[in-house]
């Protein structure tokens, strides 16, 4: 299959712009996350032999910081609240019918084509708005099973037309 280049490329540019500099590994893993929405393994180490770093002190600091992930998201990240005012106005319905739109079965979280994944979380801190879904950082309250499928029929709608 051969490597993907432009990934190192890209890894390489985000090790430049913070001087290749240890102190600086938060700041790269980040600026690759951002990039890649998660942090693959191969980068990882990429990273670790980059800077002469053990790689099990990179895997340190992503395990240790929660906002690091490992694991792929998709292009639109859809967090569904399950938090005590959600879960009581019915927030599994939403959670059944956004897997149901996207096709995704038991434990999948990601589309296949990477274009959504989705998570549940504890709490969003909008009990006022219950239950509430946040798609890629916009809050939407008194969410409805109806309501969540338009709005991904409208990010798919959008996707077209780019």
């Amino acid at each position: 299959m051969g490597l993907n280049y432009n990934k190192f490329e890209k890894t390489c540019k985000i090790l430049e712009e913070n001087e290749f500099d240890k102190s600086k590994l938060i700041s790269i893993l980040q600026g690759v996350q951002e990039e890649y929405k998660y942090l693959p393994e191969d980068i990882l180490a990429f990273i670790a032999s980059s800077l002469n770093m053990p790689l099990s002190k990179v895997y340190g600091v992503v395990t240790f910081f929660s906002f690091f992930t490992l694991q792929p998201k998709g292009k639109y990240i859809i967090k569904i609240c399950d938090g005590t005012a959600c879960h009581v106005k019915k927030s599994t319905g939403l959670i059944d019918a956004i897997k149901k739109k996207l096709g995704l079965k038991d434990d999948e979280i990601l589309t296949k084509n990477m274009l959504f994944s989705i998570e549940t979380v504890a709490c969003l801190g909008a009990c006022g708005l219950a239950p509430v879904i946040v798609v890629d950082g916009v809050v939407y309250g008194q969410a409805t099973p109806n309501a969540v499928v338009r709005l991904i029929d409208n990010v798919l709608k959008e996707e077209k037309e780019k």
